[in-house]
């Protein structure tokens, strides 16, 4: 039971954080590609940008080591650090491809930094709590966090309408 809960709360998550990243928590998904905004820059720290977003692109990011934790214990810490990098290219590439959006290598160090530091509290956590435990509060905790989410999205939008 608890390997499907963790699941698909995983799979949840990267539904959510797809929308979030990508789509900007748009429920009209279509418009985004009207955006027609496109930029690149590799030069880490440069492009402007708030100081708010890069804390933004950490905290997002950090369910996603612990949910990578929960899910993949047999998995060494390097290939979760490499799915979490493959991850944050992979959504800077779409937007770049699809011109929706900014695409900044700041972006994926600060995603990437988010998913470490997510992995490092796993660890930590751990040496306090068992996994069974813990896997429980994370799970218990991300489910209540979406369900606030999407509470709050509809609330808006019933509110709006």
């Amino acid at each position: 039971m608890e390997k499907i809960i963790s699941r698909g709360l995983l799979a949840f998550y990267l539904v959510i954080l797809t929308w979030l990243v990508l789509f900007k928590l748009q429920y009209n998904i279509l418009s985004v590609f009207h955006y027609h905004y496109t930029s690149l820059n590799l030069i880490p720290f440069a492009a402007p940008g708030s100081t708010r977003e890069m804390v933004d692109n950490i905290l997002i990011f950090i369910p996603f080591g612990l949910l990578l934790d929960v899910n993949f214990k047999k998995v060494g810490f390097s290939p979760k650090v490499a799915l979490i990098l493959a991850l944050s290219l992979t959504f800077e590439f779409v937007q770049l491809i699809f011109a929706i959006g900014a695409t900044d290598i700041t972006d994926v160090i600060t995603n990437t930094v988010g998913g470490l530091l997510g992995l490092e509290l796993y660890g930590v956590c751990n040496r306090f709590m068992n996994n069974k435990k813990l896997d429980w509060v994370i799970l218990l905790v991300g489910i209540l966090l979406l369900v606030l989410l999407v509470y709050y999205r509809t609330h808006l939008v019933i509110r709006y309408s």
